[in-house]
């Protein structure tokens, strides 16, 4: 939608009233965003899906973050949510466990995976960045092959190629054991 990547950038030119006009536009894209994080939450999460995309938004303001277009602003706010769930996770007295797709933490283990996951992601993305954003953006948004193939804009196989390698370094750096087929 070019209409908000222009907002974005009226956004940037110090138009305020662009923020207001942008925010219903992505609205339910966030949500569905944050619904991806939150499904991954147990039923005692500290914030609900509209507190994430909220909280998620409020330090995005406080940041100067020049806005290109709305695939970078979708995967700046995605991150961001990533980092607010993180946060609380970290401030929670033994942080709960989400789901890493199947393979990544047997289920006896799940007391501080999100935790770990981060740890692991963080040291995965230096030396990984596309297969890392992959691993984001299929983990924590719960967004589809083909839908971050657009967003990165490489081959649905590529990001295949990618989450299956990120999946195996991910499970031995967080459990040193390696991915069987």
């Amino acid at each position: 939608m070019p209409e908000i990547t222009d907002l974005l950038k009226d956004w940037n030119e110090g138009d305020d009233a662009a923020f207001d006009r942008v925010i219903p536009l992505v609205d339910e894209e966030l949500k569905k965003i944050a619904r991806g994080y939150m499904c991954k939450e147990k039923r005692e999460r500290l914030l609900q899906t509209t507190d994430l995309v909220q909280e998620a938004l409020m330090r995005l303001i406080k940041k100067n973050v020049t806005w290109e277009n709305r695939r970078q602003f979708y995967a700046i706010v995605a991150r961001r949510m990533r980092q607010v769930l993180i946060y609380y996770a970290k401030k929670r007295p033994q942080a709960e466990r989400a789901d890493i797709a199947d393979v990544l933490i047997p289920d006896e283990q799940r007391s501080k995976e999100i935790i770990l996951l981060d740890e692991a992601l963080r040291k995965f993305e230096k030396l990984y960045k596309r297969p890392a954003k992959v691993v984001e953006y299929r983990y924590f948004t719960g967004w589809t092959v083909k839908k971050i193939a657009e967003q990165l804009r490489v081959s649905p196989k590529t990001v295949e190629r990618d989450w299956e390698s990120a999946r195996a370094w991910l499970k031995r750096e967080m459990t040193g054991e390696l991915v069987m087929k």
